[in-house]
Order: C-alpha cells, then structure tokens, then sequence
C-alpha cells in the first residue's frame, strides 16, 4: 500500500509541476498531459523552422563565395606625396608572390617602407608608407609604374 501511495504523490507532483511549468489552467491529468505534448510539438515546429532558415542562409553564403571567386578586382595604384613620404595604395587580384614582388619594386625605385598593411582575403589589397633612401628625389610616376610592373609581372595580367 505504501508503494501504491507513494507513486500516486510523485504522479501528482510530476502532474503539478507541468501545469506550472506550461501554464496549464486545467487540473485534469490528460488535459495537462495533451498541453504538455502540444508545447513539445510546438517547439519542434519552431525548432525545424530554424533549421530550415540556417539551412537557406548558408547556402546562400556559398553562392556568395562562389561567386566572389569569379569577380574580377580591377589593377589599382595610387601614389600620393605627403611631404617626404609616399602613400602607396594598391588593389589587384589574388595570386602569386605579389607583396614580395611589390617590396621588390620598392627596392627599385629607392623606397624603404615604414609601415606596410596588407590584406588578401578576397582580393589583395596594400597600403603602405615608404620614404626614399639616402634623400633620392623619386617621381611618383615613377613608383607607379614600377609596382604595376611588379603586379603584372607576377600575375601575369595584362594593364
């Protein structure tokens, strides 16, 4: 009897705390267990709904890659000159040895660069700030051919 009694209380308590638990207004056992059962297949709908949503944005965040694989980032250089120093910005497709190719035609032209920032996660990309060695006067016509000379050689692109 005792176990019989025992079962009954914790059925009960079970009971009681998933009528709190979803908000149950109803003290019948089926009623709370039916609530219950369509709180669980709500959340299986919302929870499917989401995948769904997750499903369609990564698909759409590959098309995305792929297709920025096929853009073609038009050769940029512009060099400007800010008292001594040159402001070298640089824009071109990915591939090959292009920093050090660029570095290269620093070298050339008599640059030593002072701050360099690079970036090649979609395309390359290069600002840079160099001066001139030794109190060299340098044109920057000059550096601009040289660095599109350096970016045509190792990409292999065409101006």
């Amino acid at each position: 009897m005792v176990t019989k009694l025992q079962r009954r209380t914790t059925s009960r308590r079970k009971l009681q705390f998933l009528s709190t638990l979803y908000n149950s207004k109803s003290v019948k056992r089926r009623s709370i267990v039916l609530n219950v059962l369509l709180h669980c297949h709500k959340l299986k709908l919302k929870l499917e709904k989401i995948h769904r949503e997750y499903q369609n944005l990564m698909a759409i965040r590959n098309q995305y890659f792929s297709l920025l694989k096929h853009v073609q980032i038009p050769k940029q250089v512009k060099v400007e000159k800010v008292g001594e120093e040159f402001v070298v910005k640089v824009s071109c497709n990915k591939g090959g040895d292009k920093l050090v190719s660029i570095l290269e035609a620093f070298e050339e032209v008599g640059l030593n660069v002072v701050e360099a920032k690079v970036c090649c996660t979609h395309f390359f990309a290069m600002e840079a700030t160099a001066v001139a060695q030794h109190q060299q006067t340098t044109d920057i016509k000059d550096v601009t051919q040289a660095i599109l000379k350096a970016i045509e050689k190792q990409g292999g692109e065409h101006i």
